[in-house]
């Protein structure tokens, strides 16, 4: 297993020694990372999709993006081995190093295995409740789980799957929009709390250098909706549980030019002030992670999006997306070597600035 983690030296020697446009990358928690990313959610179970992603994981790689965004349950723990091979391989080529990579996965969601020919109720009736790993009631309606020994579980299987050590950042996985029919709220935020200390161990244990919630909804939804959740309140638990120095450092949600909503609903609240979900995390000093960038190609269609700066649509949306203060990286899934060129063609140009950024939002919106 490839040992160590992403680290300041090593990511500032990435984007050093990249060919990219050298504005492409911002500095957080003092690592230096490409302000796109790569995504692996879609695609079969099968070899030839593994091929797929571990070659649009090398491309994206050698083309200058050092974030890499994964989970266990997409394509049944398949899309992690893709991108541990992707590593694996670039590393005893010589051509990066373990610590100029952000490696990022996701656990909650009850998963099977593609390689393990078992349907999907008898993998986990033998992989997980004869082991005592999930118990009558633990899963949830939404085919979720999140308690410690499950969670446990799934991060030593990411680690094997991915052939590393450490993974980088580790989310919880849509867990307010996985849990919340089947529980109340006070009892979800009493396991979010204990799942938050079960990351602060596997910190302290090597396992994780940061953890953070990749969500669809609760982020983006106003007060009164039963999938909210207030990222004060979320960073303030994390303080409770790791002190000033806890690593609930990331969220991940979706955002493009049609899910707007992190931009510009004012849902979240801090002290007596009502901001945006995206200017609550530059404020608590949250990370922000974007997805669905082109909403499974369906902002590519010609009309859909307002034209701007004469890209193409796959650019302009990425353009618009990582442009957006507040937002580290739009992650991007890509497959085929058509695509994964033609997105790659992002990281010659530089983001809008601030300013022009503005303007643009001003100019759609009136």
């Amino acid at each position: 297993m490839i040992s160590g983690s992403a680290s300041s030296d090593g990511t500032q020697k990435f984007a050093k020694n990249s060919d990219t446009n050298q504005d492409n990358f911002k500095l957080f928690e003092e690592l230096t990372l490409s302000n796109v990313g790569i995504g692996t959610y879609l695609g079969d179970p099968d070899a030839h999709t593994d091929e797929l992603v571990t070659n649009a994981v090398k491309q994206s790689i050698l083309s200058g993006i050092n974030v890499i965004d994964t989970a266990i349950n997409y394509r049944s723990q398949k899309a992690e081995r893709s991108v541990g091979k992707a590593i694996y391989e670039l590393t005893q080529e010589g051509k990066i190093s373990r610590d100029q990579i952000f490696l990022c996965s996701k656990n909650g969601y009850v998963t099977n295995d593609a390689d393990v020919k078992l349907g999907f109720w008898e993998y986990v009736k033998e992989e997980y409740s004869q082991k005592g790993v999930i118990n009558e009631g633990d899963v949830s309606s939404g085919y979720h789980c999140m308690t410690v020994p499950y969670l446990s579980d799934q991060l030593d299987r990411s680690l094997q799957n991915l052939n590393v050590e450490c993974i980088d950042l580790m989310y919880l996985h849509n867990a307010v929009e996985g849990q919340i029919k089947d529980t109340s709220k006070e009892k979800f935020l009493e396991n979010l709390k204990s799942v938050f200390k079960l990351y602060e161990q596997k910190r302290k244990d090597g396992k994780i250098k940061f953890y953070g919630m990749a969500t669809w909804e609760c982020f983006r939804v106003s007060p009164d909706n039963p999938q909210y959740l207030s990222l004060e309140e979320t960073v303030n638990m994390a303080k409770e549980v790791g002190d000033e120095n806890h690593g609930f450092r990331f969220i991940q949600l979706p955002y493009n030019m049609n899910f707007d909503q992190a931009l510009l609903a004012k849902n979240q609240v801090l002290g007596e002030k009502h901001v945006s979900i995206l200017e609550s995390a530059v404020q608590l000093g949250v990370g922000v992670f974007t997805s669905v960038p082109f909403m499974q190609g369906r902002l590519l269609s010609p009309g859909v999006m307002p034209e701007f700066n004469e890209l193409k649509p796959s650019l302009r949306a990425l353009q618009f997306i990582r442009s957006t203060p507040g937002v580290l990286a739009p992650l991007v899934g890509q497959k085929s070597i058509e695509h994964v060129s033609e997105n790659l063609e992002i990281m010659k140009i530089p983001p809008m600035t601030e300013d022009e950024f503005l303007l643009l939002v001003k100019k759609l919106t009136s």
